[in-house]
């Protein structure tokens, strides 16, 4: 009996029954194998998703494995063309090739469909991009007010020794709200943390940061087991990463700080100020957990533009340029 078409929380794939098959396979793959985040696949459904949408009204059938194998350049071109079309962007475009690529290779490991072609598609090219960082003062201040938002004292402990894991680790947020009871670095030392692709690297704790997460757990109205999660919200649950997100919005109006200024802006002030007080980029690579180099040396773009600014406002002759 044919399987039916595969449906996720975010995509439906109008395929035909051998790929809808297929596709499940490569999901199934991609959780267990790849141990992708459900934030991942929810975004590979939805790329995988409106480029088969785009076949459906392209080739005017349902597509199926045969007809992948069948696809040329020039289909691939015109997916991509009536993507940008539509208004989407070349962030969106690339990563939407890059979902495509990846299934394509599944597909061909597995013997399933083998289409060499989109080797010939050129990834649209990115702006280059640098992180934008709090500076030094409006990280210390961004810590010293968090706290003042908070309807109870203990969320507002709670507030303060996430923002400081953030600030003082590097660690993403999703990262920190991951961590368990058990995990909670009350003392200073070496704090493992697991990151993306389930990938686990060691960060230092600070004195600042086992401090923070000790004031909280000593007011946390709620008792926690080793397994339980170490930030709750205010029914005890999982604390949801849209709470810290909308603290930090209500934080740059009471502070006027830029718009920039995220739950994750706090990682990217990490890097950068450890760039800038000597560190090297291979350690920050390491304690950021990035795979690639070249994604950690986008710090060293902030860090150029810092020393030029600091050029423009005290050398002598910076005046006499113009």
């Amino acid at each position: 009996m044919a399987r039916p078409p595969v449906l996720t929380p975010l995509a439906r794939f109008a395929a035909a029954p051998d790929l809808a098959a297929a596709i499940s396979d490569w999901q199934s793959w991609l959780q267990s194998e790849r141990r992708a985040s459900p934030h991942t696949l929810s975004n590979y459904g939805r790329d995988l998703a409106g480029f088969l949408d785009f076949l459906r009204e392209h080739l005017g059938a349902l597509p199926d494995l045969a007809a992948l194998e069948a696809l040329k350049p020039t289909d691939f071109r015109a997916f991509l063309a009536a993507r940008a079309g539509a208004g989407i962007g070349r962030s969106s475009l690339a990563r939407g090739l890059s979902t495509l690529r990846g299934f394509f290779r599944f597909l061909d490991r597995r013997g399933l469909a083998a289409n060499a072609t989109l080797a010939a598609v050129r990834t649209p090219k990115l702006p280059k991009t640098v992180p934008k960082p709090l500076t030094a003062e409006d990280a210390g201040l961004a810590l010293e007010r968090i706290a003042e938002l908070a309807e109870e004292p203990w969320i507002g402990k709670r507030d303060l020794a996430i923002l400081t894991l953030l600030y003082g680790c590097g660690l993403r947020l999703s990262e920190a709200l991951g961590l368990t009871r058990a995990e909670a670095p009350l003392k200073p030392g070496m704090l493992p943390v697991t990151g993306k692709g389930r990938k686990t690297r060691t960060v230092p704790v600070l004195p600042a940061v086992s401090a923070a997460i000790a004031d909280y757990l000593a007011l946390c109205p709620y008792p926690l087991g080793p397994k339980a999660p170490l930030f709750v919200g205010a029914r005890g649950g999982p604390l949801n990463p849209r709470l810290v997100q909308r603290q930090m919005q209500h934080l740059r109006a009471l502070l006027g700080l830029p718009e920039t200024a995220t739950p994750h802006a706090l990682r990217h002030s990490f890097a950068t100020h450890l760039l800038a007080g000597g560190g090297d980029l291979r350690t920050i690579q390491e304690l950021l957990g990035h795979s690639s180099l070249s994604t950690t040396q986008r710090y060293t773009a902030i860090d150029a533009e810092r020393l030029i600014g600091v050029y423009d406002r005290a050398h002598p002759r910076a005046k006499a340029k113009a």
